[in-house]
């Protein structure tokens, strides 16, 4: 089974997915998924989704690592024609998964309870973001 989810964003920040996931296999469904992201700006992860302070730090943590390109720590880049959030976007998405592999009982995805699926947008404007879905 396949398919594709399709998330608006509104700039930087963690989307949480995780129902519109569990509601696409049918009942009774067993195997792995696997979450693919189609571009090369944002991320996938598997975080915490009770305290949304946790989603907050991550945030800042990976902007204190990684800044804007007009940041001075960041003068080496040479990718800065699309803005200065692009290339440290680029960065942020080599530095974390681009892909999920995710048990699937009884068609519900096997996550713990506090769990939930992001996608991390790690641009500053909107984006339509795809994630491929494959259940096998």
């Amino acid at each position: 089974m396949q398919t594709e989810f399709s998330i608006q964003t509104r700039g930087t920040g963690l989307y949480d997915f995780t129902s519109e996931v569990g509601r696409w296999a049918p009942s009774g469904t067993t195997g792995l998924l696997t979450l693919f992201v189609r571009h090369t700006s944002c991320s996938l992860l598997i975080q915490e989704n009770a305290d949304p302070d946790v989603q907050r730090d991550l945030q800042a943590y990976f902007h204190r690592l990684v800044p804007p390109a007009d940041d001075p720590s960041m003068s080496y880049l040479s990718h800065t024609v699309e803005g200065p959030d692009d290339m440290p976007a680029h960065i942020k998405a080599a530095m974390m998964p681009v892909s999920l592999s995710i048990p699937v009982t009884d068609g519900r995805p096997a996550l713990g309870t506090w769990q939930g699926i992001y996608l991390f947008e790690h641009r500053q404007a909107p984006h339509t973001r795809r994630v491929a879905a494959h259940l096998g």
